[in-house]
């Protein structure tokens, strides 16, 4: 499951944004309202613009740009678990300017409604963004769809359930399959000490922090890179997530419950888009053995593992996963066209 790690020091693709927050931070500026800050300067500086769209009553939330065009597909972008459509802006950097792109907080978070339990399985995860496609009228082309983490679970079923919609699918290091990481052993351990969604404390999550301390361990364990976080930022961005800590562990009871657990494994059969898996061989959240099975489950898959990266591929490797994407697009696009002469969108 991913994080929301992007509301702090990558967002400009690099360890330059440390000192920039740090200055923010040496003006007494509170904390939360740094990140606010930061992630509203860096979405103008990008180009995205933020939205909201009602439909049936239920509001989402989501940043965009570009338009959609003939000869290059639109790109929905999912996060995961307790992230936000920012976690992505790292990575927007390196994608073509002229590239239809959107980023939509998931059910529940950040600016999209919050109900109740019934969205919050991937299965609820998967009809709630169907209803934002055909909202957006995404339905009118086939277009790329893009999941990390719960993300990456919740576009897995939605590329078996909703074939016709997508031209391919990008799955980055998705949860949903069977688990023998580090933190999968901690949540067995815990699940035998606690009986898992009775007594089970979002303090004693460590997707959960409460405390700047727990906040870098957390970082730890979903990063391989190491960065040096100032304790005002450290601060920010659990003043950030404190306030939502109920409703990330009704989430979470949700996703690692037994109708969600496993939905990537069980549907993976069932999809049929050019699937594109791309994983940190460092994952201590979810095994990277997983790329092993959705290569052998997937009809038409094709596996990029990177070295020295963590869970959090969007923000650790922001460049070279945006290089992966457009090269499989433009590689999938091309070759369904017939043509080795089209214009590569990248």
């Amino acid at each position: 499951m991913d994080v929301d790690m992007t509301n702090m020091f990558v967002l400009a693709g690099g360890t330059l944004a440390i000192p920039i927050l740090a200055f923010f931070a040496s003006f007494y500026m509170w904390p939360a309202a740094i990140i606010h800050v930061y992630n509203w300067y860096w979405r103008r500086r990008l180009g995205l613009q933020v939205d909201y769209l009602e439909n049936r009553g239920y509001r989402f939330c989501y940043s965009h740009r570009g338009k959609p065009g003939p000869g290059r597909p639109s790109i929905l972008l999912l996060h995961g678990f307790s992230a936000n459509k920012d976690m992505w802006l790292p990575m927007a950097k390196f994608l073509p300017k002229h590239q239809h792109l959107l980023c939509v907080d998931m059910p529940g978070h950040e600016g999209t409604s919050r109900t109740d339990t019934s969205d919050y399985t991937i299965e609820g995860q998967v009809k709630r963004i169907r209803q934002f496609v055909e909202s957006v009228r995404l339905t009118r082309r086939p277009f790329h769809l893009v999941g990390t983490s719960m993300g990456g679970n919740v576009a897995g079923v939605y590329a078996a359930r909703y074939p016709k919609d997508l031209c391919s699918v990008t799955l980055i290091s998705p949860a949903g399959l069977p688990n023998e990481s580090r933190f999968a052993k901690c949540l067995l351990e815990m699940e035998k000490e606690q009986q898992l969604g009775s007594s089970l404390e979002p303090q004693s999550i460590p997707l959960i922090p409460s405390t700047p301390e727990e906040m870098e361990e957390m970082l730890k364990l979903c990063s391989f890179v190491r960065f040096k976080i100032p304790q005002q930022i450290l601060q920010g961005l659990v003043d950030v997530r404190v306030p939502n800590n109920d409703f990330y562990r009704e989430l979470f009871m949700e996703v690692v419950g037994e109708k969600s657990r496993y939905s990537l494994q069980e549907n993976m059969h069932l999809i049929t888009a050019p699937t594109q898996v791309i994983w940190g061989k460092q994952d201590q959240v979810v095994d990277v053995q997983g790329a092993s099975l959705l290569a052998e489950g997937v009809s038409d898959c094709q596996v990029e593992l990177l070295d020295n990266c963590g869970h959090s591929v969007a923000m650790e490797r922001p460049r070279k996963a945006a290089q992966l994407i457009m090269d499989f697009i433009n590689n999938k696009y091309n070759a369904s066209s017939g043509s080795n002469n089209h214009k590569k969108l990248s």
